[in-house]
This record gives C-alpha cells, sequence and structure tokens, in this order.
C-alpha cells in the first residue's frame, strides 16, 4: 500500500488559500511531496488569458508544515502565489525529479503530456452560499412521507390509496395517480426524526397543482398544491425547519410545465396568444414539443422574453420559505436541436435568486461541461458518485434491466475500477463544485439503494462512503429504515412509521451515527481527499485538514491486513491498531496522530 507515496494537491483550504477568489486576485497554491520522490524542483503551470505562464514554487524545510499538518519530516510542502486572471484560470504542477519530469493534475500524477481537461481550477463566479458545502439533505416525496390528517378529497382522476395496505404500483395503470395523502403538515410533525438524523437541509420534489403524484407537470407555479396543505402549509413547514436552524430546498421544472398549465392551454386555444412564443410549435401540424416525447409535459422555449421573464419571477417568489431550488432536467433546459441557451440561463437563474439561495441542477451523466461557470452550484451527482458506488457494492443476484437509464442492468466492477471512475468524474470539475454537489446513494428516481446491494452490510459500506468523501450527502427518506424498490417509482414507498415490521433500526442507527459524524468532523466536510489504496475489495483514503486526518477504510468482502501509515485512534467501528483489519464488508474510521 502507497501510504504518503505520492506528491499530492487538491482544492481543499489545505492546499488552497481561498475557495472564493476575486478577479485578479493572488491564490497561494501548495503542492505536498514526500522526500522520498526525489524533487529538485517545482513550476505551477496556470493559463491566463488563453496562453501558459510558468511560477516557480518554493520549498519550505523538510518538516516545516506547521499550520498545515503532516507526519513528522516526511515531506516537503512546495508553494506559489498564482493569479486568478480569468474567470476561470487552469493551472497544473511541473514537478522536476530525480528521473525527469512529470505532471500533476487533478487526475493524477502522469510522466507524459496531456490535455488541460483535468486541470485543476480557480473559479472567480460568485461562490455558493457557505451553507451549502456543510449542508446534509434529506429528500421528501410529500406523498409519501407523513401526512397530519386523513386524506384529503381527491380530484376524481386520482386513485386513492391506503397507507400501510397497498403496495405501489410500479409500473403500469395508475402508476401516476396513486395518492396516499402526504401532506406538509405531516413532515412537520416528523422533523424530529429528520433532525435526528443530522439532516439540516431538507428538499421538497415538487409541490404545485398537478395532474400527477409526482408533480412535475405543474399545472400552476402561483400556488402550493391543496392536497398538500396550500401556501399556508409551506410557511408553516419553513417556519419550522428555520425555527430548528434548518432550511428548506424546492423542486422546479425549468425545462417544461404541465399540459394543463395556463401558459400551455393559453398558447394551445389561441395561435395568436403571447404565450405561443413560450413552446416549440410546429407552425404545419400544430404539435408540439415535450419532454422525452411525453405530451403532458411540453417544452419550454428559453428563446422566448416571456419564457426568461416568468420562470425565474417563478424561483423568487417562492424565496423566503424556499432557500434554493433543485432544478429538473437542468442539462434540458434551454436546450433543444440548434438552440443552447443552457449556460446563459442558468446564469440568469443565479443572478435572479441571489448569493444566499441554493442552485442544484439535476444530471443523470457527465455534468461538468455545465458546472463551474456562473450558474449552477452543483449538481445530483449520479454519474461520478452513485454509479460507481452501485457497481462495486451490487449483489451477486442483482436483476435491474438498466443501470441508471443505461442498458443491460449494473455492472460488477472492482475497487480499482471504481477508485478510476470517482477520480475521473472529480477530475474534471473544481473543488468547490465537487464539494457543493450532491452525493446520492438512491432517490425518488432511482431504485432504492438496499435492493441494489442486497443486503444491510453492503448498504451500510456504501452510507459509509457516501457520509466520507467529499460532496455533500442527499438521503433520499426511507433508505435510513432500509426500504427497497426496484425503480424510482417502485422506491417511493409510504414511510413505515407504523409498520415495524419495514424497520430496519440497526440502519437507522447506522444512518444516524455515520452522518453524526460527519456533522461531528470538519475533515469530513472540508478536509483534502488523498486515495491511499484500492484493490478488488478495498478502498482507503484520507480526508485533512490543517488540524486533524481521518483515515478511512471501505471492504465490500475479506481482504488480506493492511499496515497503518502512522499511530491511529477508532473514531468510528475501529479500535486502535496497527492494521487495517481485513473482514468485511465493512467501514471504519480512524483519526490519525501527527
Amino acid at each position: 500500500m502507497r501510504f504518503l507515496g505520492e506528491p499530492h494537491h487538491d482544492g481543499s483550504a489545505l492546499y488552497v488559500s481561498t475557495q472564493a477568489p476575486s478577479p485578479g486576485s493572488t491564490v497561494t497554491v501548495r503542492v505536498r511531496a514526500p522526500l522520498s520522490a526525489g524533487i529538485t524542483g517545482v513550476h505551477v503551470r496556470t493559463v491566463r488569458d488563453g496562453e501558459p505562464r510558468f511560477t516557480a514554487a518554493s520549498a519550505d524545510t523538510p518538516g516545516a508544515i506547521g499550520e498545515y499538518g503532516g507526519y513528522g519530516e516526511t515531506d516537503v510542502w512546495w508553494r506559489a502565489d498564482i493569479v486568478a486572471a480569468n474567470p476561470v484560470t487552469p493551472y497544473r504542477f511541473l514537478l522536476h525529479t530525480t528521473g525527469g519530469q512529470a505532471w500533476l493534475t487533478a487526475a493524477g500524477l502522469v510522466t507524459h503530456d496531456v490535455t488541460d481537461a483535468t486541470d485543476f481550477r480557480l473559479v472567480c463566479h460568485e461562490p455558493p452560499p457557505p451553507w451549502l458545502a456543510d449542508a446534509i439533505v434529506y429528500q421528501i416525496f410529500p406523498d409519501r412521507f407523513a401526512r397530519s390528517r386523513p386524506m384529503r378529497e381527491l380530484p376524481d382522476w386520482a386513485l386513492p390509496r391506503d397507507w400501510d395496505r397497498d403496495p405501489v404500483i410500479p409500473s403500469g395503470p395508475g402508476t401516476s395517480q396513486q395518492f396516499y395523502g402526504g401532506d406538509l403538515d405531516g413532515i412537520v410533525q416528523r422533523l424530529d426524526h429528520v433532525q435526528a438524523l443530522g439532516v439540516d437541509t431538507v428538499y421538497l420534489t415538487p409541490i404545485f397543482p398537478a395532474r400527477s403524484n409526482h408533480r412535475y407537470d405543474a399545472a400552476d407555479f402561483d400556488r402550493i398544491d391543496p392536497l398538500l396543505g396550500g401556501d399556508a402549509a409551506l410557511h408553516r413547514l419553513a417556519g419550522a425547519l428555520h425555527a430548528r436552524g434548518m432550511r428548506l430546498i424546492g423542486d422546479i421544472t425549468t425545462n417544461h410545465c404541465g399540459r394543463t398549465h395556463p401558459w400551455f392551454t393559453a398558447a394551445l386555444s389561441d395561435p395568436g396568444a403571447p404565450e405561443q412564443e413560450m413552446f416549440y410549435f410546429d407552425p404545419g401540424t400544430g404539435d408540439y414539443e415535450s419532454w422525452y416525447g411525453v405530451k403532458s409535459l411540453p417544452k419550454l422555449n428559453w428563446g422566448s422574453d416571456l419564457v426568461r421573464a416568468r420562470i425565474p419571477a417563478v424561483l423568487k417568489k417562492w424565496l423566503g420559505p424556499l432557500d434554493g431550488w433543485r432544478v429538473d432536467v437542468a442539462n434540458m433546459t434551454g436546450r433543444h436541436g440548434p438552440d443552447d441557451h443552457n449556460h446563459e440561463i442558468a446564469a440568469l437563474l443565479r443572478r435572479e435568486i441571489g448569493p444566499g439561495a441554493a442552485l442544484i441542477a439535476e444530471h443523470c451523466h457527465d455534468a461538468s461541461p455545465d458546472l463551474d461557470r456562473d450558474g449552477w452550484h452543483g449538481t445530483m451527482n449520479y454519474g461520478g458518485f452513485t454509479r460507481p458506488v452501485w457497481a462495486w457494492l451490487r449483489s451477486p443476484e442483482l436483476e435491474l434491466t438498466n443501470f441508471l437509464g443505461v442498458p443491460g442492468g449494473v455492472p460488477s466492477r472492482d475497487g480499482l475500477q471504481t477508485h478510476a471512475t470517482f477520480r475521473a468524474f472529480a477530475a474534471h470539475l473544481s473543488w468547490r463544485s465537487q464539494a457543493n454537489s450532491w452525493q446520492l446513494l438512491d432517490s425518488h428516481d432511482s431504485p432504492r439503494i438496499r435492493t441494489v446491494t442486497g443486503s444491510a452490510d453492503r448498504h451500510l459500506v456504501a452510507l459509509g462512503l457516501q457520509a466520507t468523501l467529499p460532496g455533500t450527502p442527499m438521503v433520499f427518506a426511507g433508505s435510513e429504515y432500509g426500504l427497497t424498490g426496484v425503480n424510482g417509482e417502485h422506491a417511493r414507498t409510504p414511510m413505515p412509521w407504523d409498520r415495524p415490521a419495514d424497520q430496519d433500526l440497526a440502519t437507522l442507527a447506522s444512518y444516524r451515527e455515520l452522518l453524526g459524524l460527519r456533522r461531528a468532523e470538519p475533515a469530513l466536510r472540508h478536509g483534502g481527499l488523498r486515495w491511499l489504496h484500492a484493490d478488488t475489495d478495498c478502498l482507503v483514503f484520507l480526508r485533512e485538514t490543517g488540524a486533524e486526518s481521518l483515515l478511512v477504510c471501505a471492504r465490500r468482502a475479506p481482504g488480506r491486513a493492511l499496515p497503518l501509515p502512522t499511530r491511529a485512534a477508532g473514531v468510528y467501528n475501529a479500535s486502535d491498531t496497527d492494521v487495517l483489519p481485513g473482514d468485511g464488508p465493512s467501514l471504519r474510521v480512524w483519526r490519525l496522530t501527527r
């Protein structure tokens, strides 16, 4: 195991003097190298106004690591001052060694030339709200979380279901029409449970009136669905959360609205209506573009001035009770054929909601082309976190028809492939975007993590990675009880408040302990990340600040014991020992002494 064996840099505060540089400011960057690396000199290459420039770095004396932390006289810290000249300034390190030259980029150490795609980045755009990177987010699908009263009278198209007796219809007729009666006041009554998990931010899927239980087909953006308790219930929920020091995030569809929305009905009924420009109509047939061809979700045309005025007004209207927004299919917003307004729309929405509100983009594959700009603060990191975790920890008996939209089911991948995926996705983002992106094990749009892992012990390892790797954890309500589901619809099982047989209390205790550990340890929220070891069944990494270092060992199966780099004290599921135990599946955390 190559403990402390490679030069390292990341965008955390341990290695970069500021997370929010202003344009033209000077930023100190540091690279840490073991004495054994034989480094004789370091240059930092930045790209300024499109042209590479080199700045020589200076070395501290061996062991003089002071405020930056370290392990005795084993490291040399090299530092240089560079200028954040552009909105995004790429940089990398040129290492001169006794064995020749090497480049250090966010993808790691290489001895050949590589493109700029994985350079580290200084981002001068206005930073995300400071609370976002500290957050632990809890996703609630309102109809299935809790109800404060007997079910309200439903519209004639809805299918009433009994909370504890009727199983969720996973597909086919009735799927989007089934209602269990959850409401916003029901959430208020269960906030003790939510807060006990260590959560400080609640994210609600859509709450506007619609003709479905998921409400992504909004019929009105100006009021809260009466089935959820209406506007007053939102204010009661927001008030209860804010009184606890917690926050509330809403869900907005910027790509489409519902077929019954007044904007669309006006456009459909009158070809001369001003709302016609808000959608994509075929002038010959009168047909219209919709999300994935689903005609209940007509696509908005962001080339329209009306769309650019009305959608931002919706986001602003509900700020106050809401502290930010998750943006549904953000990757498709403003994109259709030759039209691509996505980046300017993301920037417009960010300007409109102001600096204190969060703006998180749904994106199910590579979100890097849309981040590190002046738009989305981060993404729902399905590609860079969910998919590799699933592939490593999936049950051997798992049978799913696709892998988050990719045909062929969930592949089985080893720890080396998983580590490579983690690094490949993170290397294309700034540290800031990575830290503010949501790391999720499952959601209302996916199978449950317990179904994927097939066991509580592998579920625990997945949770441990969610709690200890960089990024903002997002927990889908019910996963703390070990609920199952084979697809997004099936995963929306009503919470088992009165079904003890569906409550895995050991898993609940693990959620409280591991999310509580993240809440308690600054290194898990703000620390840098150094990968130390990967093999088929084991991943080992460090999370570090200037004040502390936490060593994390995740195993999916038994394997050989590995030595610790220095004396360690057990923090989670670990005793003080000089080896990493080889049993598994398991997640263990140690604090390293310096």
